[in-house]
């Protein structure tokens, strides 16, 4: 394997897994604060429309960027609202939330745009392009500069944020305060609320962190990765980022490993399009396309009996009297 084929994979692979990885963390917030959240991937689709539609019309990277994170705020909000203060079935709420976001995004789309549910192409200066241009391509016969180059310097800012919020979620819940009071309440919310400390008030402000990761999440499909948004660009990424976050068993760093598995096959499998084996021939694209799901369902099959979730995870707590 040639330096020019290493650089490229190992590129696409954190490009990949950049999404995953924010929202994955998202979820490891919410969950270790006890809250089930499998409403990531329609948190995702709305801030990747809020953010096309916003950069769109305000020409303003830093305005899509704000708006993805306000509207995925107002949606874990709304899913806190329902599961956390009303105390309702919180699986329920997130594939609610997760229909309404892909229905909502296309009405919305057509209604200002008039393209079919798509936003309009977003402007090249207001994208989010890489910080090291001199490393956009690999550059054969010189291994250091592709894959080290190219394979780790040719990123958007998203990119390495999405692997800083990796260190910031783990510092957070293991070495500070709030953080262990967050876990706390995942745990054992009674024992929180007998402490002086509010179970709601902790869970929404874990939500609120998990809006910011989603919204970040949504807003590099857009600015980043592609130039607008499309009707269920997500593509189940949200529930990709969920098997990697049992995978991990709701740990920050096993998590990050599973997302950057799940970026590796996406990235092996777009070069295995076309792609002749003999015996075989040619690779059918449907099946490369499934190959991330196929290992999701692979790996929860595998894994899920031996990942212990918090223990208040899925349960509304009642304050006792």
């Amino acid at each position: 394997m040639d330096e020019v084929l290493i650089a490229s994979v190992l590129a696409s692979t954190l490009r990949v897994s950049a999404p995953l990885l924010l929202c994955a963390m998202a979820g490891v917030l919410s969950e270790r604060a006890g809250v089930v959240d499998l409403g990531l991937e329609g948190k995702m689709l709305f801030a990747a429309f809020a953010a096309a539609a916003a950069a769109s019309v305000t020409h303003s990277t830093a305005y899509g960027v704000m708006a993805a994170i306000a509207v995925a705020c107002i949606a874990s909000l709304l899913h806190g609202f329902a599961c956390v203060t009303n105390r309702g079935d919180q699986v329920v709420s997130g594939v609610a939330l997760n229909m309404i976001a892909a229905g909502l995004t296309v009405v919305l789309g057509i209604a200002w745009f008039q393209q079919g549910g798509q936003t309009p192409p977003i402007d090249p200066d207001v994208r989010l392009t890489a910080l090291a241009k001199g490393f956009a391509e690999p550059q054969p016969g010189n291994w250091f500069a592709s894959v080290f180059g190219h394979g780790l310097l040719s990123h958007n800012v998203l990119v390495y944020l999405a692997f800083l919020m990796v260190a910031a979620v783990w510092f957070f819940l293991e070495r500070t305060r709030p953080g262990l009071r967050l876990r706390a309440v995942g745990e054992n919310p009674a024992m929180v609320e007998a402490a002086g400390m509010s179970v709601q008030g902790l869970r929404y402000q874990a939500l609120l962190m998990n809006g910011v990761l989603c919204g970040l999440a949504g807003s590099y499909l857009t600015l980043a990765q592609n130039a607008s948004f499309s009707p269920n660009m997500t593509a189940g990424r949200g529930f990709i980022a969920l098997a990697a976050m049992i995978f991990g068993k709701w740990k920050p760093l096993p998590t990050m490993a599973a997302c950057l598995l799940f970026g590796f096959l996406d990235a092996v499998a777009i070069r295995m399009q076309g792609v002749q084996i003999p015996g075989v021939g040619e690779v059918p694209v449907q099946l490369i396309q499934a190959l991330p799901y196929i290992l999701t369902v692979v790996l929860l099959a595998g894994f899920i009996g031996s990942a212990i979730a918090p223990k208040a995870l899925g349960k509304p707590y009642v304050k006792e009297r």
